[in-house]
């Protein structure tokens, strides 16, 4: 599915759940959150193309792979957080919304903590 196909999709998703939310506002919301799981689950399909890039740019450069899947596993971490908050928000909870970006923030802060670990590694080797 191209962006084109993607915006059509969701323009479309979107004006059916103000209908729907007109009559009856769990079902429009239900409508959003099923649109919304569509649209993020097929761009997720395409992370796989982007990881391999990646891979390959870090072979190349010899950059160690744990890396790699660290910074993978941040990007996921951060996609899900935002999907979810916003699932929140179109449910009108802010509050909960906005406490799950902050422990996705936290779980992202836990998940670099080996490579901050690695600069500062590095760094250290190069002061005399």
């Amino acid at each position: 599915m191209g962006i084109f196909q993607w915006v059509g999709f969701a323009l479309i998703s979107a004006l059916l759940a103000v209908f729907v939310r007109e009559r009856h506002k769990e079902a429009g919301l239900l409508v959003s959150v099923a649109a919304g799981l569509v649209l993020f689950l097929t761009a997720a399909r395409q992370i796989q193309a982007v990881y391999q890039a990646v891979d390959s740019i870090t072979a190349k450069a010899g950059v160690n792979l744990s890396y790699l899947s660290t910074v993978m596993k941040v990007m996921g971490v951060a996609y899900l957080t935002e999907f979810g908050s916003q699932i929140c928000k179109d449910a009108g909870e802010n509050s909960i919304g906005s406490k799950l970006e902050m422990c996705g923030k936290i779980m992202v802060l836990i998940l670099a903590l080996p490579i901050f670990s690695a600069a500062l590694d590095m760094i250290f080797a190069l002061i005399p």
